[in-house]
């Protein structure tokens, strides 16, 4: 029997995704209003499975692309993500057999969803990251082979842009120029592959997890300590495994600018339990990395995913602000951001920080 996901699904996917994000991804809130209106128009995304993709399937990535600060006042729109696919099409002269998507972070978790139901084809159960990252080249997709372009870039007006580039890092270059360009957020199409390829290359089973999780946290919707059994739980038996309780705290500061096509800044929070302790983290869309003090909590490609405390709902960067009461979890990576190509792309120093990555599960 088929996994399908529809309407009534939605907030809970949208949910799970905002924790997996790591406080990126653009906010969810919006995503889920349009998902649940476009699924009930044309009706549930049918899930297809990596390991039941053939070989001879086609198969392209799709999402937006910019700084999620933008999508607070810029709102997206159902014709940008379709525009992009049937420009996409049109173009390479290749017919789609099934949609991707590029992570599973906020409202890049729905608009997969949304083009699927809409064209009437499956959507890949999985994705490119298992989180949210803020560079094209931090994807597993082209990490394990797959080459970004040709892509479609389209903004909210049907511009549209056909970028022609020769590996990943010069297509994160390209396509962010082009969402700075383009009002500062754009949907791409991009990454075609094969059924060989996609099965390489992507993170199996995480809109399936994402829409359990967001389950979880919504039938609770409490206080933080007491679902945290549970959560452990459910991540134990996922492909991620570790998960620590890093800290509890208020938000003492928070800072973000839009720079080059991302939200980056810093944010401060302060313990409850001891005032002069405090948690420091680095954010570039994403939280990259956290720091007690002096010490390296937790980093990219590890997860850092924070929750309000009295609601247990994931708290985006963009939504950040002074006063909020927050815990902060680690989530281990899955084991494709283990090996030595995937961190040359993706530990802390390949976003600037002096510091060697450390496994979460081996910082005491």
């Amino acid at each position: 029997m088929k996994k399908q996901i529809g309407a009534e699904h939605i907030k809970d996917l949208c949910s799970g995704a905002a924790f997996l994000a790591t406080g990126g991804g653009g906010d969810p809130y919006v995503s889920q209003l349009q998902a649940e209106r476009l699924l009930e128009k044309h009706g549930p995304a049918t899930l297809l499975a990596p390991a039941d993709v053939p070989d001879d399937f086609f198969i392209v990535s799709v999402g937006m692309v910019g700084a999620p600060t933008v999508t607070l006042e810029q709102l997206p729109t159902e014709d940008e993500a379709i525009g992009a696919l049937n420009k996409y099409e049109e173009v390479t002269g290749k017919k789609v057999d099934a949609i991707v998507p590029f992570e599973v972070g906020g409202g890049n978790s729905t608009i997969p969803l949304c083009v699927a139901a809409i064209k009437g084809l499956p959507c890949i159960d999985g994705d490119g990251m298992g989180r949210a990252l803020p560079e094209a080249q931090m994807m597993t997709f082209p990490i394990y082979g797959v080459h970004p372009t040709p892509a479609i870039v389209m903004d909210a007006f049907g511009n549209h842009v056909l970028l022609e580039c020769e590996d990943a890092q010069s297509f994160e270059i390209e396509i962010r120029a082009k969402a700075v360009e383009m009002g500062g957020m754009v949907s791409s199409a991009e990454h075609g592959m094969s059924g060989e390829l996609l099965r390489r290359s992507t993170i199996p089973g995480t809109i399936s997890f994402a829409t359990e999780l967001g389950k979880l946290l919504r039938t609770h919707d409490g206080l933080i300590d007491v679902i945290q059994p549970k959560l452990f739980e459910l991540f134990a038996q996922s492909d991620y495994g570790v998960i620590k309780h890093l800290f509890t705290g208020k938000v003492l500061d928070s800072q973000r600018k839009i720079i080059g096509g991302y939200d980056v800044g810093t944010a401060t929070l302060q313990s409850f339990d001891d005032p002069d302790e405090r948690m420091s983290l680095f954010i570039k869309n994403e939280y990259l990395v956290a720091k007690i003090g002096e010490k390296v909590v937790a980093s990219v490609p590890d997860l850092i995913c924070i929750v309000e405390q009295e609601t247990s709902r994931p708290l985006n960067a963009e939504r950040m602000r002074y006063g909020q009461r927050v815990s902060v979890f680690g989530v281990g990576c899955t084991h494709h951001y283990r090996t030595p190509e995937a961190l040359k792309v993706t530990e802390p120093r390949a976003f600037g920080f002096d510091l060697d990555y450390v496994p979460l599960e081996d910082i005491a």
